[in-house]
């Protein structure tokens, strides 16, 4: 599996800021907290999603894997791969791979997909960011061994300044990681999202509990609005008849951040040019009110950003 977290990468947030490079003081007040859910309560299969946009991203991207959005600038984890981790025949010291060895990378762009900053993520081992997401303050990245079982640092960037702080180290690889509110605890999934966590702000398990759905492995996952959390993700499935490649099923689930109940999920069906699904690597979510609006960056290396929008929501 590649990166299995939840890095929406889908990041879904509901906060603005005014300033280019995103000053927490200047956030604009939340509104209708709730409207996104029951807007996204109103998605199914049937959906129709109009491609708005592309923008082709001015850098090498490598193998993105969250994304967040903060007033006009995107901030997009990605794990640069120099050696690819080599399963095992049989697993070793509880392992069934190699390290590997890579760079981890936080990458601020702007409308243009022109690169503002490369914010430098990791040490040693540990060189595969997940899926990230904003709490109104801080963004939460998830830096772990590319391999399940594994270790991971938890760093949060102050978008104002750039700079990273590693706040605590926990022995699994944490896939993705939010903060419930603006000064809440963390939820956070492993590799591909089979097992939930929920630490306190010092790193502390609180609780872990597995997940019970086995639709998709969450890539990506941010806060929408008060009390819940949306998504993205893909599973592979074998190809029917002779084919030897896979089936990427995308999705979207929209979670009860309290419980981590599934409260709505659907498949996504949008493909890129390189035929990738495009929940497949980081997506971002944002409600307009009227429409929910999907931006994603699904291929690796030269990447663009899709960004759909659906049709008129009925928000009343």
């Amino acid at each position: 599996m590649k990166k299995m977290f939840f890095t929406v990468a889908i990041a879904v947030s509901i906060v603005s800021v005014t300033t280019a490079f995103a000053n927490p003081d200047g956030l604009q007040q939340k509104k209708n907290e709730n409207q996104f859910a029951e807007s996204f309560k109103q998605l199914s299969r049937d959906t129709a999603w109009e491609q708005k946009e592309k923008v082709d991203l001015k850098f090498n991207t490598y193998h993105p894997q969250g994304m967040t959005k903060i007033g006009d600038l995107y901030y997009m984890s990605s794990v640069e791969i120099l050696e690819k981790p080599v399963k095992y025949e049989e697993p070793r010291d509880g392992y069934d791979r190699t390290t590997g060895k890579g760079i981890g990378h936080l990458f601020v762009f702007n409308q243009q997909g022109e690169l503002l900053k490369d914010i430098r993520l990791g040490e040693g081992d540990m060189y595969h960011p997940g899926g990230i997401a904003f709490d109104g303050e801080s963004i939460w990245v998830s830096v772990a061994e590319y391999r399940p079982n594994s270790e991971s640092i938890i760093y949060k960037v102050d978008p104002k300044t750039m700079q990273p702080q590693e706040m605590f180290r926990t022995n699994d690889h944490i896939g993705g990681i939010l903060r419930d509110g603006e000064k809440g605890n963390l939820k956070a999934v492993s590799w591909g999202s089979r097992t939930f966590y929920e630490f306190d702000s010092k790193g502390k398990v609180l609780s872990k509990d597995s997940n019970p759905s086995h639709f998709i492995d969450y890539q990506d996952c941010e806060s929408a609005g008060k009390d819940n959390m949306i998504c993205s993700g893909i599973t592979e499935l074998p190809q029917q008849g002779s084919s030897t490649g896979k089936y990427e099923l995308g999705g979207l689930a929209l979670l009860d951040m309290k419980t981590m109940e599934i409260e709505h999920e659907l498949p996504i069906s949008l493909v890129s040019s390189q035929g990738h699904t495009v929940t497949r690597n980081p997506v971002y979510l944002e409600n307009t009110g009227e429409a929910i609006k999907l931006f994603a960056v699904p291929d690796d290396d030269k990447s663009s950003m899709l960004v759909y929008e659906t049709t008129k929501l009925n928000t009343k």
